[in-house]
Order: structure tokens, then C-alpha cells, then sequence
């Protein structure tokens, strides 16, 4: 076909209509992904306390992306690493992207309410970043918390000098400003990967 001895008006129609067939058979560019976690059963209502001493429900973070892990400060390895690289993964992405940076919470919620004092806490979280939220409370808002959250937590064998372990999920969630669920953050696999996580879902 001699598309110079075509009509002008032509050649654009058939321009538009080859663009939108290529548009077609990639849906997936310039929309945005369906998040993993949509629609799932995980989060709700709780009232802690933060490393502050202030009482915290779940409805103070509307507004706002929560990243959320459940752990214990006296983890001797994997609580602190996941953490950090929580912490080192938003800060990737707030160099990348420093406004929507803002809009993410890193929050921690101890499983070990016991030893977990508002003070333990701030030590513990003020090591990663001064921004973090650290929630304890009583055993039951503890069990409350995890169970909404779909976290497995459980005491270990208490060793002689009252030491002891607390086996637990070790996943970070990642909730929209609304408290719905949207994805896990792949702190297993570093910081870099958490902030390309966070710019999936961040906006």
C-alpha cells in the first residue's frame, strides 16, 4: 500500500488505530499493578503504647503508608537485621523520592511485652532511625494485635538466668493511608529491594 498517495486524514486514522492495538496487547503499561495483598484479612483496631509512653491505636496512622513488623528487641539476629533493612530501604527511596518518603511509617510492634518496655523500645528503634515507632502494651493487647495482624508469635523454653527466645512471623507488611493491606516488603532480599517495593505502591 502507497500510504503517500493516501488521504492525510487517513493516515492518521490508521496512526491511531495501530497505537491503540500496541496499547492493547500491553495492559499492563501506564496502569497500576493489583497489589498482592488486596482484599486480605490482615490489620485492625489495636491500642499500645509507643517507646514514648503515649497510648497509640491503629486509626493514628490513617493518612499515612505503614510498614509494619512484629518483633522483639531481644532478638539476637534476625528482629534487628529485617529492621534495619526496612529503615535502609526508605531511605533509598526518600533519596529517591523524598515526598512520597513522607507519607511512610515504619512502625515495630514487640511480641514480648514482658521484657519490651516503652524504654527498651527506644533504644532499640532510636538505633535504626529516629522515626520509627516502637509499640509494646499488656500480653492480651499484644494477642489481640497479632491476631489481627495474622502474626504467629510464641514463648520459647526458658533457659537457666530466665533468658528466653519468642519464635514469630517475621514479615513486614506494607498498609495503604486507609489501613488496607498492599504488599510484604522483601527484607530478605536487602534494602534495595524494599525501596523498589516502596516505589510500586507509594504514590
Amino acid at each position: 500500500m502507497n500510504l503517500r498517495a493516501m488521504p492525510r486524514l487517513l493516515v492518521i486514522a490508521i496512526s491511531i488505530a495501530a497505537a491503540a492495538a500496541v496499547a492493547a496487547c500491553n495492559p499492563a503499561q501506564g496502569a497500576m499493578e493489583e497489589p498482592p495483598l488486596a482484599g486480605a484479612a490482615i490489620g485492625g483496631p489495636f491500642t499500645l503504647t509507643d517507646q514514648n509512653g503515649k497510648a497509640r491505636t491503629w486509626d493514628d496512622f490513617r493518612g499515612r503508608y505503614a510498614a509494619v513488623y512484629f518483633g522483639y528487641t531481644y532478638c539476637p539476629d534476625i528482629c534487628p537485621t529485617d529492621v534495619q533493612r526496612t529503615a535502609q530501604g526508605l531511605r533509598r527511596f526518600q533519596a529517591e523520592s523524598p515526598e512520597l518518603a513522607e507519607k511512610v511509617q515504619q512502625i515495630f510492634v514487640s511480641v514480648d511485652p514482658a521484657r519490651d518496655t516503652p524504654q527498651v523500645l527506644q533504644e532499640f528503634t532510636s538505633a535504626f532511625g529516629p522515626d520509627i515507632v516502637g509499640l509494646t502494651g499488656t500480653p492480651e493487647q499484644i494477642d489481640a494485635a497479632a491476631k489481627a495482624f495474622k502474626v504467629f508469635h510464641g514463648k520459647g523454653k526458658v533457659e537457666e538466668g530466665g533468658a528466653y527466645l519468642v519464635d514469630h512471623s517475621n514479615i513486614t507488611y506494607l498498609f495503604d493511608p486507609s489501613g488496607k493491606p498492599l504488599a510484604t516488603l522483601p527484607t530478605d532480599q536487602g534494602a534495595e529491594a524494599v525501596a523498589q517495593e516502596l516505589a510500586k505502591w507509594v504514590r
